[in-house]
């Protein structure tokens, strides 16, 4: 089965279906109509619980600002990474360097 992939815009689209469809069709405790809209939107009901974690209960400019945030991080710890590496070189090129 091939794969899809959702944009953040669209999972949360996708949540806001599936969740009246759940409440609504929800007779069980085991949450069986979750289940049944999650197949009817073509996403495992694992993947609709992680999403569900991760976007709860996001609008699409928190998204944005995710992201943005997460960009940030990465370019943050990729500086951290590059100074450290800087470091050590030159703490192994002074202990070279110094007389014994």
């Amino acid at each position: 089965m091939a794969r899809k992939r959702f944009s953040d815009e669209g999972v949360i689209r996708l949540l806001r279906q599936i969740v009246p469809k759940g409440i609504l069709k929800v007779e069980t405790a085991s949450g069986a109509g979750i289940l049944e809209a999650c197949r009817s939107a073509g996403v495992s009901d694992a993947t609709y619980y992680k999403w569900l974690k991760k976007y709860g209960g996001m609008g699409p400019s928190k998204v944005k600002q995710m992201k943005e945030l997460e960009k940030e991080n990465q370019r943050l710890r990729k500086a951290v990474s590059d100074l450290t590496l800087d470091k050590l070189i030159l703490k192994e090129s002074l202990d070279y360097l110094k007389p014994q």
